[in-house]
C-alpha cells in the first residue's frame, strides 16, 4: 500500500485558503488534515466548526478532523454534520474513551485516537480493536514547524507488534517534523500515513512535495 499523505491545512495560506484547498483536490494527496486546537487542551487556537464546514463544500478528499480540544464528546455530532469523515479524539482529552469511541462510529466517521508524546502506547490494549485509526505525535501538539521527536520511531515499532498481537487492522498516522528524511524512515517502521503541514506548503512546489512523500 502506498504511503497516506494527509497535508494540514494549519500551515495553508488563509488568506489565499481556496488555492491552496485545489491545489490539494488536485495532487496526490489522501485526505485534508484538520487541526482544531481550543487554546485550552493546547496552547493554541486554530480554526472551528464554520471553516471546517466551508472546507468539506470544496474539498474532493476525505477530511481527517484531529480534535485537540478537552470534552471532545460535546462535538461529535457537530463535525459530522460540518463533514469529518474521520474523527480523532486524544486519548488524554478523554474520560470514557471507549464510549466517545462508539459515538463516532455512530454518526458514521472511523474513529481515530491519538497519544503524545510522553503517553506509552499500551493505554491502547483494551481499545485498539475498537478504533481504525491511531495518531502519535511526533511533536508536542499546539504549533506548526515544530522540532521532531526521536522516539516516534520506537513507538511506532511498539504500535505494530500491538496492532499485530491483536490481529487488526489499524492505520498508523504520524503527525509533526514530517518532511523526505522523516518520513522515509517513518514509512520504514511501519507508518501508514503522513500528516505534513509546513514541509508541504512552504516549499516552492507544494503538488511535487506531496507526490514525492506519496512515493516513501
Amino acid at each position: 500500500m502506498q504511503t497516506l499523505i494527509s497535508p494540514s491545512l494549519l500551515a495553508a495560506d488563509f488568506m489565499n485558503l481556496k488555492a491552496d484547498i485545489d491545489m490539494v483536490n488536485n495532487s496526490d494527496a489522501d485526505w485534508f488534515h484538520l487541526d482544531i486546537m481550543d487554546g485550552v487542551f493546547v496552547p493554541n487556537i486554530s480554526y472551528g466548526l464554520p471553516l471546517v464546514s466551508q472546507i468539506s463544500k470544496i474539498a474532493k478528499k476525505p477530511l481527517d478532523v484531529h480534535l485537540m480540544i478537552i470534552d471532545p464528546d460535546r462535538y461529535i455530532e457537530a463535525f459530522k454534520k460540518a463533514g469529518s469523515d474521520i474523527l480523532t479524539v486524544h486519548y488524554e482529552a478523554c474520560t470514557h474513551l471507549h464510549r466517545t469511541v462508539q459515538n463516532i462510529h455512530s454518526h458514521g466517521m472511523k474513529a481515530g485516537v491519538s497519544l503524545n508524546p510522553h503517553t506509552p502506547i499500551s493505554v491502547l490494549e483494551d481499545i485498539i480493536q475498537d478504533i481504525d485509526l491511531v495518531l502519535l505525535m511526533s511533536v508536542n501538539p499546539g504549533f506548526g514547524g515544530q522540532s521532531f521527536i526521536e522516539n516516534t520511531y520506537t513507538k511506532i515499532k511498539k504500535l505494530k507488534a500491538l496492532i499485530t498481537e491483536k490481529n487488526t487492522d489499524v492505520i498508523i498516522e504520524i503527525d509533526g517534523g514530517v518532511n523526505l528524511e522523516t518520513g522515509k524512515k517513518l514509512v520504514e517502521a511501519g507508518a501508514d500515513a503522513l500528516v505534513a503541514g509546513s514541509f508541504v506548503f512552504n516549499s516552492t512546489n507544494p503538488t511535487q512535495t506531496i507526490a514525492e512523500l506519496k512515493q516513501l
